[in-house]
């Protein structure tokens, strides 16, 4: 470094750093041509081998017909293929998986803290939570209903009072029980 703390100066004039970046550029555009162009060859390459072309013309009915038994064989070996490639990379994109998250468990960037049982009153915690604009006290215990024995024993006597349920039906069924019915103005209803 320089004694006065400055950045060292570079070597390479700007113009030098601005020709080497376009070479640079051109050359890996080139070479993203290439690469898709030998792609495209390749594909091209294992069609022909693996799909000749069909000549289908001036074929008898039944040598079309074992044409077509050979291209759904064929069609099941491509999918068997592509089926074991498909499980392949999903196996192996669970393992990266499962070793990614080993990583950071070793890291140790995922500590999680101990915690402790906490008891915080309803004021306390709304106290927390909003500061200085809680007013008044929750006294949860004071908001409840409160149950008088009274209504217990009123409730008793109403559920006895209605009685058995099959006991009424059996009297009001048949032609007596509709003429109870009326002789009453609606009866048991």
């Amino acid at each position: 470094m320089n004694p006065k703390g400055d950045k060292p100066k570079s070597k390479i004039s700007a113009s030098r750093k601005l020709s080497l970046k376009m070479l640079l550029l051109t050359r890996a555009c080139e070479d993203l041509e290439r690469e898709t162009q030998e792609r495209e060859e390749e594909k091209v390459r294992y069609l022909g081998e693996k799909l000749p072309p069909l000549q289908v013309s001036g074929l008898s009915m039944e040598e079309l017909q074992n044409l077509c038994k050979q291209l759904h064989s064929k069609i099941d070996v491509v999918d068997e293929e592509r089926y074991d490639c498909e499980s392949k990379v999903n196996k192996h994109n669970k393992d990266i998986h499962e070793l990614k998250l080993k990583v950071q468990d070793l890291g140790g960037k995922f500590k999680k803290p101990a915690l402790r049982k906490v008891r915080v009153s309803a004021d306390e915690m709304m106290r927390a939570l909003l500061g200085s604009k809680h007013k008044g006290s929750m006294d949860l215990r004071a908001n409840l209903k409160s149950v008088k024995k009274e209504d217990v024993k009123q409730d008793k006597v109403l559920t006895t009072e209605v009685g058995d349920w099959r006991k009424n039906v059996e009297a009001m069924s048949g032609m007596e029980g509709r003429k109870k019915m009326f002789d009453t103005g609606g009866g048991g209803q």
